[in-house]
């Protein structure tokens, strides 16, 4: 557990481990110059004191502990409170050799530094006034993102988008609150100093906001852990050749035994700056085959977690009111909402005006090749249209942290409560108190209210020398 009192001086790997061209050990705490002082060495042999060293500076020079050079390293200052974690922070640019990191890092540790927690160095930019929580968290979001929409929304959150629409909403909340909190006071004047109205038409008004912050939460989860895409059909139409395709590698199985996929097989791919997750499952049939049977059901169960379905069907052994009954009955297997989006196969064999023509009753069809990965990007630019990457152009906050989501329910929970009291006549001290709670929730996401657990908890899944 991290001990969010403790000042002593921290250090730790800021980059990956391994071999590499260079390696970056980060120091942070009121000891951090004074051991960068006794282990650095400028260019003539000549100690260096870095107490009265300017800010955001680079020093070239070499690392030596008892008497025995290391290695030549930049070494940068940067005092607090301009600095990542608001203390006095030293970084050693060293070369990348696991043999060199390990010896200025025990060099460091001699002279009174201790090995870092994870997330210890954004846990005290967190107490130290550099980030809120909100922002905090979006940096571990920042440092996974693994596609462009992920990296987005990771930053426009570290950056402060989403704080600063937390705090006003707080700030509204905190005015509101004050007014029934000085009514308290004069209980017994009854004296009213904000009309009911008005009261009602704040509360809405921040509902409203909330409850819009809540529904992104929808885009915002699968932008940053990816959309799954479940490819569905009958046995033998090509739902694995079209997982190779767009993956451009041979990972399931193809074979022309029907039912050859027992077992779900996923894998991510990142199309127009989106991660997409491509579920591919057993063929949908009638079977008296025990182990093909549980195949069929998991392939029903991904399909209902699944907002988008490729549904692939043999264009020379389908009829479109074949089709259209298939897809019916699929329908009913899904979330209002979802998409079904029809892939025709294996149409390399005939003419595309012919396919579109005996299928025209088909809403949003795509004839493809699979085998010889044709119409492909049809697949691409069709997925790429059920995300509404909009969102994060015009400016709007999304919601992509499931605690933040879980904290701004249970404001809106809150406020209806508030609502409620205030439409029913409730006495004051009952509306204060469902305010509290609502303040408390809100003030929860950004770490205006906290405990050591939560922040334990929170910093402790980041990497170490972050």
């Amino acid at each position: 557990m991290i001990d969010i009192h403790r000042k002593d001086t921290i250090v730790a790997m800021a980059t990956a481990p391994g071999t590499g061209a260079i390696a970056v050990i980060r120091l942070s705490g009121s000891n951090a110059f004074g051991i960068a002082g006794k282990l650095f060495k400028d260019h003539k042999g000549r100690a260096k004191d870095f107490s009265d060293a300017n800010t955001h500076t680079l020093h070239f020079g070499m690392i030596e502990d008892e008497g025995k050079l290391l290695d030549e390293v930049l070494l940068a200052i940067m005092r607090g409170p301009k600095s990542y974690t608001g203390e006095d922070v030293v970084e050693i640019s060293c070369h990348g050799s696991p043999y060199i990191q390990q010896k200025i890092m025990q060099a460091c540790l001699m002279h009174g530094a201790r090995l870092a927690e994870a997330g210890e160095f954004t846990l005290r930019a967190f107490l130290n006034g550099k980030m809120d929580l909100s922002q905090a968290e979006a940096v571990a979001d920042l440092i996974s993102a693994d596609s462009g929409a992920a990296h987005e929304l990771a930053l426009k959150q570290m950056r402060g988008g989403f704080s600063d629409t937390i705090q006003k909403l707080r700030e509204e909340l905190i005015h509101f609150a004050s007014l029934i909190e000085l009514e308290l006071d004069f209980a017994e004047e009854d004296v009213e100093f904000a009309g009911r109205k008005e009261l009602t038409d704040t509360v809405a008004k921040l509902s409203d906001v909330i409850e819009a912050l809540i529904s992104s939460f929808d885009i915002g989860n699968v932008l940053k852990q990816g959309i799954p895409v479940v490819i569905a059909g009958e046995p033998n139409v090509g739902k694995s050749t079209l997982m190779n395709a767009l993956l451009n590698e041979e990972r399931a199985i193809v074979s022309e035994i029907a039912g050859t996929t027992r077992d779900t097989i996923e894998e991510e791919i990142v199309l127009s700056n989106v991660k997409f997750r491509f579920i591919d499952t057993a063929g949908i049939r009638e079977t008296n085959d025990a182990i093909e049977k549980i195949g069929v059901e998991k392939t029903y169960e991904k399909i209902r977690q699944s907002p988008v379905i490729l549904y692939v069907f043999d264009v020379s052994n389908e009829t479109q009111q074949g089709l259209r009954n298939k897809l019916e009955n699929l329908k009913s297997h899904i979330i209002p909402g979802f998409r079904i989006i029809p892939v025709g196969n294996k149409s390399e064999q005939h003419e595309m005006k012919k396919l579109q023509e005996e299928f025209s009753g088909i809403e949003h069809v795509i004839f493809i090749s699979a085998k010889d990965k044709q119409n492909l990007h049809s697949i691409s630019e069709a997925l790429s249209e059920q995300v509404n990457t909009g969102l994060l152009k015009v400016g709007n906050n999304v919601v992509s942290n499931v605690r933040h989501h879980d904290a701004l329910k249970k404001t809106q929970d809150s406020l209806k409560s508030v609502m409620k009291g205030l439409n029913s006549g409730l006495s004051n001290d009952f509306i204060a108190q469902d305010l509290r709670h609502a303040l408390h929730h809100l003030g929860s996401i950004t770490g205006q209210i906290s405990s050591d657990d939560l922040l334990d908890n929170i910093f402790s899944k980041f990497c170490i020398g972050k």
